[in-house]
């Protein structure tokens, strides 16, 4: 029998303080190249969901020792690495993963480049002459960006930021305390507190978009030698009718590690997440960029989902019938961090690097990222968005 994962007050407190929740990538550093000349790069900036969080995860597990049934990629064979899967982002927690999206996309630009970490917010975007703020001992990202801009010919930038700046953290550790504790619901509050967000958080992201191309005007780039791609984010519970566990008793919590009522979870999947999606584009829009929308992304392969199961030790994950996203962790004594919980997994990531490929061939329009149930990451399709 697995070990009860139920949540305590210590866990709720870790819960509360968990990022979302995505130094430059390990690759050869070429000559300095003017602009449209030189090693070609794509390059990643923002928060978790870009920085590759989770990517340590092929699926989940309760088993709670060795290779948690082949689930954990840091296992060494007698502990734990984490920094196989992070690199040396692993220390600071910015969790720049082996297969974040960029790495999971190589053959769209020469070098791969992740700026993005884990909790970032947009003012960890800005440029520090323009009010951004250094995080967790990085510089902002858009003042990274310009020495990267200054050494590859940077063809395509992808954005994924405005969640941790929504309160997404808050709001799963608020909506995990409603269904454990307090037996209410979570939806109602939660609206409201993200709407009271809302209107700033996608300032903050419009903010992002210009701080990204004041850097690569000032790089000598021409507006159009390069693109820009806004994320949205996909959801990673399911619909309460495509749950496998039933709402009551504790198998959501210890068991599945989704532990959300009903109405929360419908609220999140078909409320929550297609608002923030429509508020990003509107974005997008107005920015004239690019937007790729990953509502949709992990449909069928969520935590918890019914296509979808548990690594056993007579069932091995699978990129087909594995989740593709990371249940809760407790981060305590369990597994590993609470911060990879709900984040797109290894599998995740390798559907979100398919995506970037397929994105860069569309060179105009917004696009929705989609899976085909059954299939791997290969699998994965655009459709007009």
């Amino acid at each position: 029998m697995p070990k009860s994962r139920r949540t305590t007050p210590r866990t709720l407190a870790l819960l509360t303080a968990a990022a979302l929740i995505l130094p430059l990538a390990a690759v050869a550093t070429p000559a300095v190249a003017s602009p449209g000349t030189g090693t070609t790069a794509t390059v990643s900036m923002g928060d978790s969901y870009i920085s590759g969080e989770a990517g340590r995860w092929k699926g989940n597990s309760d088993t709670t020792s060795g290779s948690r049934d082949g689930t954990d990629r840091a296992w060494t064979g007698s502990g734990y690495d984490g920094s196989r899967v992070y690199g040396s982002t692993y220390a600071s927690g910015c969790d720049r993963s082996d297969v974040s999206e960029v790495r999971s996309a190589p053959t769209v630009n020469q070098a791969q480049i992740n700026l993005a970490c884990s909790g970032a917010v947009s003012q960890n975007v800005f440029r520090a002459s323009n009010g951004g703020q250094s995080f967790k001992g990085e510089a902002p990202q858009a003042d990274q960006l310009a020495a990267v801009a200054a050494q590859y010919n940077v063809k395509l930038i992808t954005l994924s930021i405005g969640g941790n700046d929504l309160g997404f953290a808050d709001v799963i550790s608020t909506c995990v305390q409603d269904y454990e504790i307090w037996w209410s619901y979570c939806h109602d509050d939660q609206q409201a507190a993200v709407d009271a967000k809302m209107d700033a958080a996608m300032a903050g992201v419009g903010k992002s978009v210009d701080e990204i191309r004041a850097v690569m005007s000032a790089a000598g780039y021409a507006a159009g030698s390069y693109r820009i791609v806004l994320q949205s984010y996909p959801s990673p519970i399911p619909r309460s009718s495509e749950n496998r566990y039933p709402e009551s008793g504790w198998s959501r919590t210890n068991t599945g590690g989704c532990p959300f009522w009903d109405a929360d979870s419908d609220w999140a999947r078909d409320t929550l997440v297609p608002e923030i999606s429509g508020r990003i584009a509107q974005v997008a829009a107005a920015k004239g960029v690019q937007f790729l929308d990953l509502r949709d992304m992990l449909q069928g392969r969520e935590v918890c989902s019914k296509a979808t199961k548990m690594a056993t030790p007579s069932n091995a994950p699978s990129a087909t019938t594995s989740e593709w996203a990371r249940f809760l962790d407790l981060g305590t004594t369990v597994q590993g961090a609470t911060q990879e919980s709900f984040h797109p997994n290894y599998y995740g990531e390798l559907a979100l690097g398919r995506c970037l490929t397929l994105m860069n061939a569309k060179t105009t329009g917004n696009w929705s990222c989609r899976n085909t149930a059954g299939q791997d990451a290969t699998g994965v399709y655009l459709a007009a968005s």
